[in-house]
């Protein structure tokens, strides 16, 4: 045989089996190697040791770039070492979802069963959950708004704030009692079903009593803001988490507050909007408690 027609014959016979080869394994490759296609969210709960009702998460790190926990509350971006209190007795069920790389994700559940609730860091809100005319009897109106343009509705899905804009704007709050020097926190669940414009969410806790009709400005702690960008997109979660607006003792984004002297402070959430195009805002399970 003439050796040229030999070695053309064996690189064909060399490519052919390279090319079979390629297509025997096309099922296994990543068509996209910058998209993760096998994302583990797997996590494990340990207790503190010396701390009630209070859990390490630890996520397995392999893979994952991010970690989101939702405690029942609606997700949030956390570590993958994550601390979470949970101070009152129930069945909660966690769930994590692990991000990968080109944003792959995959998530997974475990339960916690917490049995007592802790004394120290009970709710002192009364009808947070705004589901009874019992708990809504716990609030009393601002009457920022007698003409009822923007108005607060209740029911088994919590409290809803419906702004009609042109400024308008209404609050409910109620009193609590709070020791001098002692670190509380405030937070509450939070829904729209769409984004916001020119709107503002705030929540306060002052020494002051609220007026009938007067705007109230005595120590804002939590919020959101479109000024400052957020809820600028459709939101559910803790207001912790979603919120943007500065504590204005600390100058940060924080839910914590203490106050000089003990007695009674006024907790009051107030909303309005400078558009009548915005959707309602829902809150739920609203909290002030002792860390």
């Amino acid at each position: 045989m003439n050796l040229n027609i030999y070695l053309r014959k064996s690189v064909y016979l060399m490519l052919a089996l390279a090319l079979g080869t390629l297509n025997s394994c096309s099922e296994e490759v990543n068509e996209n190697p910058l998209v993760a296609t096998n994302v583990d969210p797997s996590f494990t709960i340990t207790p503190v040791a010396g701390a009630m009702n209070t859990y390490l998460l630890t996520a397995q790190p392999k893979g994952v770039i991010l970690s989101q926990w939702d405690l029942g509350d609606g997700a949030s971006n956390g570590k993958m070492n994550q601390v979470i209190s949970l101070p009152d007795a129930g069945t909660y069920t966690i769930t994590h979802t692990a991000v990968g790389a080109g944003a792959a994700m995959a998530s997974s559940s475990q339960q916690i069963v917490v049995a007592q609730t802790d004394p120290a860091k009970g709710n002192l809100v009364q009808g947070g959950n705004f589901a009874t005319a019992a708990d809504v009897a716990k609030w009393t109106s601002a009457q920022l708004s007698p003409s009822g343009a923007a108005f607060w509705s209740y029911g088994t899905n919590g409290a809803t704030i419906h702004l009609p804009g042109g400024g308008a704007q209404e609050g409910i709050y109620q009193a609590i009692d709070v020791v001098k020097d002692r670190e509380y926190t405030i937070d509450m669940t939070i829904s729209c079903p769409s984004g916001l414009d020119e709107t503002w969410f705030e929540v306060y806790a002052g020494t002051s009593a609220p007026k009938p009709g007067v705007e109230y400005n005595d120590n804002v702690v939590m919020g959101i803001s479109t000024w400052d960008g957020c809820g600028t997109s459709k939101f559910a979660g803790r207001l912790s988490a979603i919120g943007c607006k500065k504590n204005k003792v600390t100058g940060t984004v924080t839910n914590v507050v203490k106050f000089s002297e003990s007695g009674k402070i006024y907790l009051l959430i107030r909303s309005g909007s400078n558009k009548s195009t915005n959707e309602p805002i829902t809150i739920k399970k609203v909290e002030f408690r002792g860390k």
